[in-house]
C-alpha cells in the first residue's frame, strides 16, 4: 500500500514542494487516504486537504432529500476547489465505490444531481480539462466492490483478491513501479506518434454488434498516459492506463457500436446496451439491463447525445489478461478500446487549450456537461484509418495493435 500512494503521488499527481494537494475519497479509503496524505508530505506538501465523502450518506439522500434539493449543489463547495486549483493545488481522486450502491433509485433523481454537480463544478473542470493542474485517479478495495468482483471467493479473502488485482493493473507488483510506470508511458507516446503521423480523417470500427465510422477533426492529437501542467510538471492523470486517445468529430460519426463491458454509471450497472448514430448524434440505444439508467445519461443534455473520445487500448493488456471485470471505468476502460459520451478534450487538438468553447465548437468538438466511458473492444475488433485520399490503413486487429 506504501509502494501504491508513493506512486500516487509522485507520479500519479508528481507533488512539487510547498505545493498543496487535495484527496477526494470516500471514507472507505481512510487507510490508503493516510498513508498518501504521509507520502505527500515526505515529498515536500505544504498542505493535505482530504474532501471525504460517505457512501451510506450518499444513497439516504437520494432515497429521502426533497427532490428540488437533487437539484442543488453548494457554490461554497465548487469554489473552494476552484480557489485550490488557480493557487496551483494538484488533485488526487480515490475510488471505492460500490458498482450497485444506487440500485432502485430513480435515475431521474440520481442525474438530477449530477447535473446540478457537474454545472457548479464547469469552471474548476476548466482546470483539469485544459491540463492547468496536476490531477489524477487511483482506486482501492472497498468490501462492497470486492463482492461484486469476486463473488466466489471466500468474503474475508475478497478485499486482499482486489488489493492484487488493483497492484497487477497499476504495476505496483514490479520491483521498481516508478520507473515502470515511466518506460510504460513512453511506449504509449510511441503509438500515439504512429498515429499523429497518419493523419487519419476517421477510423472504422468492425466487430460483433459493431459497424461504426468516427470522423476525426483536422489538428486532432493523440495523447497518451503523460500529461503537463502550465508549470511544467508531469502527471499521469489515470492510473491504471493503457489507453492512446483523441477527440472524434462532433458530426462524422455514423453506424452502430455495441459494448463489450458492463458500465458503471450513476450507481447502477448498465449492461448490454449498443448505441446508434447518424451524423454524430445518437438517435436510438437499446440495455439488456439499466436501460432507464442509460436514456437518463444520454438525455443529460444536448451534447450528451455525441461522442467527446476515441480511445484505442489492445485487448493484450495486464487488465485484460487477468479476466477480472472490475465494474470500474477507471479499470475496465483500460482493458478496451471504448468511446466517450459527452465533452471533447481541448488538449487534444493542436491550439486547443486556448481555445474559446465557440471556436472549439468550429473545429468538431464536443461540449457537455458529461465525459462518461463505455467499453468496445474485445478479441475480434478491427480497426482500419481512413486517410485523406479514402486509404485505408488497419490500426487494430483482432484487439490489438497493427500499425
Amino acid at each position: 500500500m506504501k509502494q501504491y500512494a508513493k506512486l500516487a503521488v509522485e507520479v500519479g499527481v508528481n507533488v512539487q514542494p510547498d505545493q498543496t494537494l487535495c484527496v477526494i475519497a470516500p471514507i472507505a479509503a481512510a487507510e490508503f487516504v493516510r498513508v498518501v496524505t504521509r507520502c505527500a508530505y515526505e515529498a515536500g506538501a505544504r498542505h493535505v486537504h482530504v474532501d471525504w465523502s460517505d457512501e451510506s450518506v450518499t444513497r439516504t439522500r437520494f432515497e429521502l432529500a426533497p427532490e428540488e434539493a437533487l437539484a442543488e449543489y453548494p457554490s461554497w463547495h465548487a469554489k473552494g476547489r476552484e480557489e485550490m486549483a488557480a493557487g496551483g493545488a494538484a488533485f488526487l481522486w480515490v475510488e471505492a465505490g460500490d458498482p450497485d450502491l444506487l440500485a432502485g433509485i430513480d435515475p431521474a433523481r440520481v442525474n438530477a444531481y449530477s447535473k446540478a454537480q457537474s454545472t457548479a463544478l464547469q469552471p474548476f473542470r476548466q482546470y483539469t480539462l485544459n491540463s492547468k493542474v496536476a490531477w489524477s485517479i487511483v482506486a482501492v478495495p472497498s468490501p462492497a466492490w470486492a463482492a461484486k468482483v469476486f463473488p466466489e471467493v471466500d468474503p474475508s479473502a475478497r478485499e486482499d483478491a482486489l488489493w492484487d488485482a488493483i497492484f497487477a493493473a497499476t504495476r505496483v507488483d514490479e520491483v521498481e513501479p516508478v520507473a515502470m510506470w515511466r518506460e510504460h508511458a513512453s511506449s504509449l507516446q510511441a503509438y500515439g506518434d504512429r498515429l499523429n503521423e497518419r493523419k487519419f480523417t476517421a477510423l472504422r470500427y468492425r466487430g460483433p454488434g459493431t459497424d461504426l465510422t468516427v470522423g476525426l477533426p483536422d489538428g486532432h492529437l493523440w495523447c497518451c498516459a503523460g500529461a503537463r501542467n502550465e508549470r511544467g510538471t508531469a502527471f499521469i492523470p489515470n492510473m491504471p492506463t493503457e489507453e492512446v486517445f483523441t477527440v472524434p468529430h462532433r458530426d462524422r460519426v455514423n453506424g452502430k457500436v455495441t459494448s463489450s463491458k458492463p458500465l458503471s454509471y450513476g450507481g447502477n450497472l448498465i449492461e448490454d446496451f449498443s448505441l446508434t448514430f447518424k451524423d454524430g448524434r445518437v438517435v436510438e440505444y437499446s440495455a439488456a439491463k439499466a436501460y432507464d439508467t442509460l436514456r437518463q445519461l444520454i438525455e443529460t443534455d444536448d451534447g450528451s447525445h455525441y461522442l467527446g473520445e476515441v480511445a484505442l487500448v489492445p485487448h493484450r493488456s495486464p487488465i485484460s489478461d487477468s479476466n477480472v471485470i472490475f465494474y470500474n471505468t477507471l479499470f475496465d476502460e483500460n482493458a478496451a478500446c471504448h468511446l466517450a459520451i459527452g465533452f471533447a478534450l481541448p488538449f487534444c487538438l493542436e491550439g486547443g487549450k486556448t481555445m474559446s468553447k465557440e471556436q472549439l465548437r468550429e473545429r468538431g468538438l464536443n461540449d457537455s456537461l458529461t465525459h462518461v466511458d463505455f467499453m468496445i473492444g474485445n478479441a475480434e475488433l478491427d480497426i482500419d484509418g481512413i486517410d485523406a485520399e479514402g486509404t485505408e490503413t488497419p490500426v487494430f486487429r483482432q484487439g490489438n495493435w497493427a500499425i
